[in-house]
């Protein structure tokens, strides 16, 4: 540890020992609020209290107002001075932004993986269509979208690129929430979960002009879930740009108050 952080004292990079108590705490402040919000734990326009989350997380001010900085970089959270901070509400033009990169890399990540997946890669995915189902069985909508999240980024590492995943991530909250709130459209999870088979059926298959329809029309559904929760949650929306139509005609079963 002494030669590690003797180097990193040489080269100017910064080991997780070298961290302050308060940088510690901005960080785990940060990373929780952050889940709080995209998970929407803390729904768009909630008002955010420093003192009250200071108290409920057990650490001053100084990491709660500094985490909330970030979280407004992120666009996550409005800061408006002598008002107060809250919540932002979803921008559709942030989600379609994060939802471009996304199939962007993905796409290109399954064309690598249709040439590199075998038997072990393939068996994989189907254990995680499988968890999906129990998720789904379970009525367990936070449970189905973290094995959601599970089968992408496997279906992700299997290109090789084990570590483009967190790229994805970091870039995608308001797409992730605007996800979230899709899960309880009528029978949207069980077309999920028949998406997700069709990429891994041609995957497994070597076919990758299908694998990759399969997987563009499974990505780009978003814009016709974020069109049906707008027209009955407008309250969680921000002004945006008109929605692209899918790449393919999907029958959605809508959306009741």
């Amino acid at each position: 540890m002494r030669d590690e952080q003797r180097r990193s004292r040489k080269t100017g990079r910064r080991t997780p020992e070298d961290a302050t108590p308060r940088e510690s705490n901005r960080v785990r402040v940060h990373a929780l609020l952050r889940s709080r919000i995209t998970s929407l734990e803390l729904l768009p326009g909630a008002p955010l209290s420093e003192n009250e989350l200071a108290a409920e997380l057990d650490v001053s001010r100084t990491p709660v107002r500094e985490a909330l900085i970030l979280l407004g970089e992120e666009s996550l959270v409005d800061i408006f001075p002598k008002l107060g901070t809250f919540v932002s509400r979803i921008s559709v033009d942030a989600v379609l932004e994060a939802q471009f990169m996304r199939e962007a890399l993905e796409l290109a990540a399954l064309r690598e993986a249709v040439k590199r997946a075998d038997g072990a890669d393939i068996a994989a995915l189907r254990a995680a269509l499988d968890a999906q189902r129990d998720a789904f069985e379970a009525a367990d909508d936070d449970l189905f979208f973290e094995e959601d999240e599970a089968f992408h980024r496997r279906l992700m590492e299997t290109s090789g690129h084990r570590t483009l995943w967190r790229t994805v991530t970091t870039a995608k909250a308001h797409l992730d929430r605007a996800r979230r709130l899709s899960l309880p459209l009528p029978h949207r999870v069980e077309h999920l979960i028949d998406e997700h088979r069709a990429v891994v059926d041609a995957l497994e298959e070597r076919d990758a002009a299908r694998a990759e329809e399969a997987l563009r029309g499974h990505l780009q559904g978003v814009f016709d879930d974020i069109g049906t929760i707008q027209a009955v949650r407008p309250e969680l929306f921000v002004e945006s740009a008109e929605l692209p139509p899918p790449s393919r005609p999907r029958a959605h079963p809508g959306l009741h108050a």
